[in-house]
């Protein structure tokens, strides 16, 4: 089983802004394979399907992004599940809008979703896939900035980046994480 978490805010008013370039990737990936992410458990929106013969769930945590650890482990507490088989997919302003960046451990990176699983699970080891945003120009604020929707002539790379991610969560489902960093990392 693998059990992929997309990171962003519930609510339309966030639906799309910089910060919920996960939950964007992860409706396109149910899309992709006609799940439903409708139940409503572990403070999250979750739904289940079979891809390629894997047990998959996709979870978009409900308790805004600051506090995802919270879903994250209300999930692993309730289904004992392992952090190996989880995949988190969430927005990365130190990649550039268009790319993808997928490791297997790390600090948060002032990134407060990724700060909220690191202290929810007790470690910084667990699968990331870094979407792409960008920095903001100079003095402009991030919290404005991550917040804000893209732009016009952002919507291909934004559709280049939630393509990739795809691409990289189907092709982890049959292989390593590994496998997949030397792939989409390239």
């Amino acid at each position: 089983m693998k059990w992929i978490v997309g990171l962003g805010n519930p609510g339309s008013n966030y639906a799309k802004t910089r910060h919920n370039i996960g939950f964007m990737a992860l409706d396109r990936f149910a899309e992709r394979h006609n799940i439903s992410i409708t139940q409503n458990k572990c403070k999250a929106l979750i739904g289940e399907g079979n891809i390629g013969g894997v047990k998959t769930v996709l979870i978009k945590p409900m308790t805004f992004m600051n506090l995802s650890g919270e879903s994250v482990r209300a999930y692993m507490d309730f289904y004992k599940v392992s952090l190996e088989d989880l995949i988190v997919v969430y927005d990365d302003m130190d990649t550039e809008i268009g790319k993808v960046r997928l490791r297997y451990q790390g600090s948060a990176g002032g990134h407060n979703g990724i700060k909220s699983i690191i202290q929810h699970t007790g470690t910084q080891q667990f699968n990331r896939i870094r979407m792409g945003i960008s920095r903001p120009d100079p003095g402009h604020a991030i919290v404005d900035y991550v917040l804000s929707t893209f732009m016009k002539k952002e919507k291909e790379a934004l559709e280049q980046t939630i393509e990739q991610t795809c691409d990289a969560l189907e092709f982890s489902l049959t292989n390593t994480f590994e496998q997949t960093m030397a792939k989409f990392n390239g």
